[in-house]
């Protein structure tokens, strides 16, 4: 592997990456869901109130989530997070890709790629025989993006609730 600072590396998150990964968090949701949650709720996003939220999270002991960021340069670029699927509360035997993020003006250059690939090699790896993931129905570009890595839905939608307003969320899975 070429060791150059261009290099695209992904590694678990620690807790100094919890700042880029709620800017990168919020930035995404800024950008991704504009016109599909309302934006007022968009606008009530805080980094500071984010970054807080991934650090308790993070020390949480027994939690089974595993984060990873992707980082180029020094620079964190992406963030997934992925573990047990949750039927309500109850853990099954799927994974679950729980977020997949990507800084705004990184799109497109394979980091969510990267990150999607190396979660559910991890996820393989585990044991498990499928990964499940929720995307808002609406959003097209990210359900093609799951639809070229070997993602399909499978039927299954939930609305999820943003002030008051139900919107669409469609489960995608995938063998492993």
């Amino acid at each position: 592997m070429d060791d150059s600072p261009h290099e695209l590396r992904i590694r678990e998150m620690t807790p100094p990456d919890c700042r880029p990964v709620a800017e990168i968090r919020v930035a995404g949701w800024q950008t991704a869901y504009a016109g599909l949650v309302p934006q007022s709720y968009l606008d009530a996003m805080r980094v500071a109130e984010d970054a807080e939220r991934r650090r308790e999270l993070l020390s949480k002991p027994g939690n089974p989530v595993v984060n990873l960021v992707a980082e180029r340069a020094g620079e964190i670029i992406g963030w997934a997070a992925y573990g047990p699927y949750r039927d309500g509360e109850v853990r099954t035997e799927d994974a679950e890709l729980y977020a997949l993020y990507v800084r705004p003006g990184q799109w497109g250059g394979g980091v969510g790629e990267a990150l999607l690939r190396t979660s559910t090699a991890r996820c393989e790896a585990a044991g498990h025989g499928r990964v499940l993931l929720w995307v808002l129905r609406e959003n097209a570009r990210a359900r093609r993006f799951y639809e070229r890595h070997g993602f399909t839905a499978d039927g299954t939608e939930e609305p999820f609730e943003v002030e008051g307003v139900d919107i669409p969320e469609v489960r995608y899975a995938r063998r492993l």
